[in-house]
């Protein structure tokens, strides 16, 4: 493996990706060209803010598997080039997340108590005493918006100073603010009834200009309101007209629409504490922050684990661990079907039954799509992170049911219909003793067989003599049978009643003795189609 470090990282960042037996680090002093020469054999790139990882780049780098930002923002990595290419960008979001609640509180501390302005007079030389009477935090109450690893981290030191605390985030389960002792309530209701209002929500089309115009008309009088998570939540000229009159008694903002602050009306309001976007910059943050992405990159490219990833949902080590049998077998499953459609794909249908539906799917979804992918034209650049885009690319369409409960049969069941243009089908499987994955059914016909080695798919008549044929045809071409699996139909759907299908595993001496071997079971007459399925060990 070769990992590139295109901006400098800590050394103990270093250290867990040198650890690995065989793999290559170079780091920013080491690239003695351009970094597009460095990542054509490339399978890592690690970046902060200052790479631009853009489409153009990344036409340099075929081997890339993972983009890795140290820190949380990753506005300059082309996630959707990424995606195309099948590259998974991963952050590092919560690393710094004790660094940037302390910066939280410590500005809540300056705005109450005027710490900054204490500061400026008295090295100017003035006693002001008076005019620095400030008030408590205690028994105020703090409004947070967004409670995830910083607001909750928040939350907690918030409830050693005594506030009462309220909380909006509609993706956070009651009980976990219950644990925290923050009372959930409506974002109007937040905004009512907040003495301090403190932001920790990423940038959405639901949450830019947050604090706008509307919202702080709403707020108490006096509000004070923290920023620092990104600047594009609050709408400038509202909140600097609220400061002016009184409405919003203070603001601290350490994050802006445009960095560097340039020309900023900010600057002329002494009720706005101003930090240039320093809430995680602290040593152990950033030490913490290389450590946790140097781990997700190693855990990838070891073990295909996907933590933090901003172009594919997530999985945790032990949800890897559980759902890893059914993306590989998924991805056999696929490939097993591949060629199996009559006509130009139009559709994928993919239903989940048992417990992988309670689960995190995605990358199950996407392994079926890659196997479908596989053996077609460009195939090989279909991966398991890009598979539903180049879907959507290519005019399919995806469409997933779920039903987590049985009544009873194999636990996990995944079914895969692909609809064509003049017709479909399809195939269950599952994973047996969490290992084994097998085919349940093709073409609606229950049929048990092994999902993996080299497999014949038959398709006959069901009349007397074919599978004694089959066998003598495989065995005059010395090929061993390792698993014969039979089905036939017994109700209308797309095999007709009076066909059967035959699985067989094989083994295979050499690609030409099995290309003679189909040639000739295709020459009998019961039998109507037969297909060579490649699914590795």
């Amino acid at each position: 493996m070769k990992i590139v470090l295109a901006e400098k990282v800590s050394p103990a960042t270093l250290a867990i990706l040198q650890t690995e037996p065989g793999w290559s680090c170079i780091t920013a002093d080491k690239i003695k060209g351009s970094l597009a020469e460095e990542l054509k054999d490339a399978d890592a790139l690690i970046v902060r803010s200052a790479v631009q990882a853009d489409a153009a780049l990344l036409e340099h780098a075929p081997k890339l598997r993972v983009i890795g930002r140290a820190g949380v923002g990753v506005d300059n990595i082309d996630t959707a080039a990424a995606t195309r290419h099948g590259i998974v960008v991963m952050n590092t979001p919560g690393a710094n997340a004790v660094a940037v609640a302390e910066l939280t509180l410590g500005l809540m501390v300056s705005m109450a108590r005027s710490i900054p302005r204490a500061n400026t007079t008295m090295h100017a030389g003035t006693w002001d005493k008076k005019s620095l009477q400030g008030s408590e935090l205690r028994g105020k109450t703090l409004g947070i918006v967004g409670l995830g690893r910083i607001g909750l981290e928040v939350a907690r030191r918030a409830r050693a100073f005594g506030m009462h605390l309220i909380g909006y985030d509609p993706f956070v389960a009651p009980v976990i603010a219950r644990e925290n002792d923050v009372a959930l309530v409506s974002i109007d209701e937040l905004f009512r009834t907040s003495d301090y209002l403190t932001l920790h929500v990423g940038l959405t089309t639901q949450t830019e200009g947050l604090i706008n115009k509307n919202s702080i008309a709403i707020m108490k009088k006096g509000i004070r309101i923290v920023n620092c998570a990104r600047g594009e939540l609050i709408v400038d000229e509202a909140l600097v007209e609220g400061l002016k009159s009184g409405q919003v008694g203070g603001a601290a903002l350490d994050v802006f629409t445009q960095e560097p602050l340039k020309n900023s009306p900010y600057f002329d309001l002494p009720n706005v504490l101003l930090s240039p976007h320093i809430a995680g910059a602290t040593d152990e943050a950033q030490e913490a922050i290389g450590i946790q992405l140097a781990m997700q990159v190693r855990d990838y490219l070891k073990l295909g684990v996907v933590q933090n990833a901003v172009n594919l949902p997530s999985l945790s080590h032990e949800e890897y661990i559980e759902v890893a049998p059914y993306i590989e077998m998924a991805e056999r499953l696929g490939h097993f079907l591949s060629h199996a459609a009559p006509g130009n794909l139009e559709n994928i249908q993919i239903s989940y039954t048992g417990r992988i539906a309670a689960g995190k799917t995605d990358l199950i979804r996407n392994a079926v799509i890659a196997g479908i992918f596989a053996d077609t034209e460009g195939g090989n650049s279909v991966n398991r992170i890009n598979a539903a885009a180049i879907a959507e690319e290519r005019g399919i369409r995806i469409q997933e049911d779920k039903k987590e409960f049985t009544s009873g049969g194999v636990g996990s069941v995944l079914k895969v219909v692909l609809h064509s243009s003049t017709g479909d089908t399809s195939a269950s499987a599952t994973v047996l003793h969490g290992t084994s994955p097998r085919l349940l059914s093709y073409d609606g016909i229950d049929i048990e067989a092994p999902l993996h080695g080299t497999l014949v798919a038959i398709r006959n008549h069901d009349v007397p003599g074919v599978v004694g044929r089959i066998g003598t045809i495989l065995g005059e071409h010395q090929i061993n049978i390792a698993n014969f699996a039979l089905g036939r139909s017994t109700r209308a759907g797309r095999v007709p009643q009076g066909q059967a299908l035959a699985v067989v595993q094989i083994d295979v001496p050499s690609p030409a003795a099995a290309g003679t071997a189909l040639a000739a079971l295709k020459k009998v007459e019961a039998i109507a189609s037969v297909r060579l399925v490649e699914l590795g060990s």
